[in-house]
């Protein structure tokens, strides 16, 4: 368990900062992110900025000293980003180095070069979740649409039956697979096991990433039948490099942090013996710390001197690397000190309270509060980590694999229905050339299959779990 997990749960079992009641505590969390929506729709203010207006409004609302609040805020923001803030950047360096060193493109052009005619769809959602992995969603959209676009027009391919594959497997990749900072943040905040967590979510994300994907495009190139935007074809990252990585070596340099977390999870389950010589190595390097720094390092020779990087030109991709991951940062931050702050008002024993009566599932809870927030703030980050925060003490007595079922469900209801409040609806909007109701009927409905579709696999493990 993470010290950000245990910080946690000694929050939920500390006083919290106000007595109020279970009603005054209703009214001030949905007016505290009544004040997030409005500040981040109406006003379009910074997501940063709003959730700590929301943070301090929810423990005015809620009858806290306004020290306590700010303490509780501050708090969680430190050890949110303590907890994850590392492995976020480390994150965006392996997708840079990717990027930059033609490594991504060499996996798109070897797949493709290898697929024809109805394996096409199928090819382009296997792309976007390998190169989806170490990748920001909004990357992987600058990174693949240029391939999407590509292959439409000189395949005569219909947009959508080649652009919803990949913008399913970056979705899903985004909403339910580690190192991806939502998922990162839900496992601290419940105190989940990442291995596990990744195992599972990888079991959940296969069957949704397909029925979202390469089934629902054949729908979507029906109900939105439009040629590939001749002025939105760019210029591809490598095409100005003279070398670049093989496609074996790069697909393996991707995929080392997620083997290196799976077999820790593994072993964990199979010897589960802390004194064992084998559990104590495979710990270490199965941590998300090491198992993404062991990425990095690796990819630095196998995707950046393969591509006949300079030692100069390493350092210059690594700094740009990490000045767009700034708001990232503080986004989720910032969303932690709202969870905290949460947390420390009393909101979760309130929820207890609440629940204990009720007949619905936890999961089934955890994914409709997602969906909630999702809604109302169009950011599928801000809705994890709120729901994370709101839930948190569900996840006390809960097995190992039913935390990690918790962390896939609010994931999921995180992607439920992005409209227009969410940047991710405008990006794909106007690259693929679309009008609103077009971007409704295919990128809102893809993630709102997303959302359910996964719901229902992470119900179904439970029974079987």
């Amino acid at each position: 368990m993470t010290s950000l997990s245990v910080e946690i749960l000694a929050a939920d079992a500390a006083e919290p900062i106000t007595s109020a009641g279970n009603a005054q505590l209703g009214i001030a969390v949905l007016a505290g992110i009544a004040v997030i929506v409005l500040l981040i729709t109406k006003f379009k203010l910074h997501a940063f900025l709003a959730l700590t207006i929301g943070s301090l409004a929810l423990g005015a609302f809620a009858g806290a000293p306004l020290a306590d609040a700010i303490k509780s805020f501050t708090t969680g923001l430190g050890s949110t980003v303590a907890g994850v803030g590392v492995l976020i950047a480390l994150g965006a360096i392996l997708g840079k180095l990717l990027a930059d060193s033609g490594g991504a493109d060499q996996i798109v052009d070897t797949i493709l070069a290898r697929a024809s005619g109805k394996a096409m769809p199928w090819a382009m959602v296997l792309i976007a979740s390998v190169i989806g992995l170490p990748l920001f969603f909004e990357v992987g959209i600058v990174l693949l649409i240029p391939v999407v676009l590509m292959v439409a027009k000189r395949g005569n391919y219909s947009l959508m039956r080649i652009g919803i594959p990949a913008l399913a497997g970056l979705s899903v990749m985004h909403g339910l697979i580690p190192p991806h900072p939502g998922p990162l943040v839900a496992i601290d905040a419940v105190g989940a096991n990442l291995g596990v967590t990744l195992a599972l979510g990888l079991v959940v994300a296969i069957p949704t990433v397909i029925i979202a994907g390469p089934v629902f495009s054949r729908y979507a190139a029906r109900w939105v039948d439009i040629p590939a935007p001749e002025h939105m074809i760019p210029a591809r990252p490598s095409e100005d490099l003279e070398k670049r990585p093989g496609f074996g070596v790069t697909v393996v340099t991707v995929l080392l942090p997620v083997v290196l977390m799976l077999v820790k999870a593994l072993v964990d389950i199979v010897v589960d013996d802390p004194e064992n010589g084998v559990q104590k190595v495979t710990d270490v390097i199965g941590s998300p710390l090491i198992a993404l720094l062991a990425a990095v390092i690796v990819a630095l020779f196998t995707l950046g001197r393969a591509a006949g990087f300079t030692k100069e030109r390493l350092s210059s991709t690594v700094e740009k690397s990490l000045a767009p991951i700034a708001g990232v940062l503080l986004i989720v931050g910032a969303g932690g000190g709202f969870k905290q702050t949460l947390i420390d008002i009393g909101v979760g024993q309130m929820i207890l309270d609440f629940s204990k009566n009720w007949s619905i599932p936890a999961l089934l809870l955890a994914w409709l509060i997602a969906v909630a927030i999702r809604l109302a703030t169009g950011s599928a980050t801000v809705a994890t980590i709120s729901a994370a925060g709101l839930v948190a003490p569900l996840a006390a007595g809960m097995s190992t694999s039913e935390t990690a079922l918790l962390v896939l469900a609010i994931g999921a209801g995180s992607l439920f229905f992005s409209h227009v409040n969410d940047a991710g609806f405008w990006l794909v909007k106007e690259y693929f050339g679309m009008n609103v109701g077009q971007t409704i009927k295919t990128w809102s409905v893809m993630e709102t299959i997303i959302s359910v579709v996964g719901i229902v696999f992470v119900l179904l493990l439970s029974l079987v779990l």
